[in-house]
């Protein structure tokens, strides 16, 4: 190890995080139950990538690969699909790889781990971006600034975003027909949209359920904190990342931006935390939505395309997702999530983090310019299964096939709400996210249920947030 707080105490105890975490969500799967596809062989003198084994099957491998090596004829590249079932199995797996030794040169890395990669494990990639800076000028020009600043942690840059996916609200076009609904205005709010779970309630049958979602950090409850404008954890900025911001975004695209998200002091109390969890528990109560479900909702897309959902929240993936299950582009459709006592919206973003034990530096940060590049992202996103952080690829040809008709909206969460943030991933990421998996669901037991789970819930943020990550 070349840094001395990598102790295989401090990765064994992540990685149990990430086992917490993983059986919360109702995964079979365990930061310790490796096959044999997941750790590397013999050091063959190769670049080593570690993906997300679900999100790059053997095409995509291809596709980087085979461009890859157009490029870099001199740099041998291998690409390990890591079989895991959500991002904290992903994460457990790729430390206990660093604690065997057999660490990869690069990880794909999601909004949930920046903070924890950067703060242990990761590289800044600050000096590669300013020697590049005439090369990278294109790439930040087409990528929006909080993307960016979403992958900066303490004043540093530790990833290029090449994707992200925003929580917004995607409806069922056969479901608003049977309600004699219309599409809802860019400004709904959320008493709009509880109306309109109440109309489709009545106008269908009881084995519908107007609303559906799914109980995980991203698109959980926390796309209705972000509305009440509050959030799980205390929200600020750390301070740097001028050398970015000035040298390549537009005064009027760098206000307000920092070095970096910082997630702080647990609010779980607050009055504005409350109402949210009040006003979901009114909803189960109600009959207008499902008790929140672990898992990653793979199973809604079936229940969604056959009517028996009207509404749930999803991003740019979902129109991928239900085009390959059959359904017709016409059949649905996208808004932004409702407005409460802001509009305020939240996603995840995803790159390449380059960890420290690297010893192909250099040839890592040539393969993460290669991975941001736009004919790169065109050839590996061809089927709408994410939404690509580069905003010239957000066009009319790429929905034709797949819908929805209003398309535009996946990009424009970011440029017309500029408060849109990120998901609250602090370098302890693992243990919130079991903690608010855990607590939500004892608290939408009952209304009564809600105050005595979010006092628990605050108790147990404090003691993990009080650990070194």
């Amino acid at each position: 190890m070349t840094d001395s707080h990598l102790t295989r105490r401090t990765l064994l105890r992540y990685g149990a995080y990430g086992a917490g975490a993983a059986a919360l969500t109702g995964t079979a799967a365990s930061w310790d139950r490796l096959t044999g596809a997941d750790i590397p062989g013999r050091d063959d003198g190769s670049l080593v990538v570690a993906t997300l084994g679900p999100a790059y099957g053997p095409e995509a491998i291809r596709t980087l690969r085979e461009g890859f090596r157009e490029l870099h004829p001199d740099i041998k590249l291998q690409i390990n699909a890591v079989q895991a079932v959500d991002w904290s199995d992903f994460f457990a797996k790729i430390l206990t790889q660093v604690a065997a030794g057999t660490a990869p040169d690069l990880v794909y890395v999601a909004t949930e781990g920046v903070q924890l990669f950067a703060q242990r494990l990761g590289v800044a990639l600050d000096r590669w971006v300013r020697r590049d800076a005439n090369e990278l000028e294109e790439y930040f020009a087409d990528v929006h600034p909080s993307l960016v600043e979403s992958m900066m942690y303490e004043g540093s840059l530790y990833q290029l975003p090449v994707e992200f996916n925003a929580a917004d609200m995607y409806l069922n076009r056969q479901v608003l027909r049977r309600a004699g609904a219309a599409y809802p205005p860019a400004d709904w709010t959320r008493d709009d949209f509880t109306a309109l779970l109440r109309d489709m309630k009545k106008a269908s049958g009881s084995r519908f359920t107007p609303y559906f979602w799914t109980n995980r950090l991203w698109g959980g409850v926390v796309p209705w904190l972000f509305a009440n404008d509050t959030n799980l954890l205390a929200e600020t900025k750390a301070p740097g990342g001028d050398w970015l911001w000035d040298s390549f975004y537009p005064a009027d695209q760098r206000t307000g931006r920092g070095g970096g998200f910082r997630w702080t002091t647990p609010q779980a109390t607050h009055d504005r935390v409350e109402e949210v969890y009040d006003y979901l528990a009114s909803l189960v109560q109600d009959g207008l939505c499902t008790r929140p479900e672990g898992g990653n909702g793979q199973n809604l897309i079936g229940v969604f395309s056959t009517g028996r959902v009207g509404v749930t929240p999803a991003g740019g993936f979902w129109a991928g997702g239900l085009h390959l299950a059959g359904m017709e582009r016409d059949g649905f459709d996208v808004q932004y999530f409702p407005r409460w006592r802001a509009q305020r919206m939240q996603y995840g973003a995803a790159g390449y983090a380059l960890l420290r034990t690297s010893k192909k530096q250099e040839e890592a940060w040539e393969f993460i310019k290669y991975a941001a590049r736009k004919d790169t992202l065109t050839r590996l996103f061809t089927t709408n299964q994410t939404t690509p952080a580069r905003r010239s690829m957000l066009t009319a040809g790429r929905y034709e096939e797949t819908g929805p008709a209003h398309w535009p909206v996946f990009y424009d969460t970011l440029d017309r709400f500029p408060d849109t943030g990120p998901i609250p991933a602090p370098p302890q990421v693992a243990e919130v996210e079991q903690l608010l998996l855990k607590h939500t669901g004892t608290a939408l037991a009952s209304p009564r249920s809600v105050r005595p789970a979010l006092r628990r819930l605050q108790g147990d943020l404090e003691k993990a947030m009080e650990r070194d990550a």
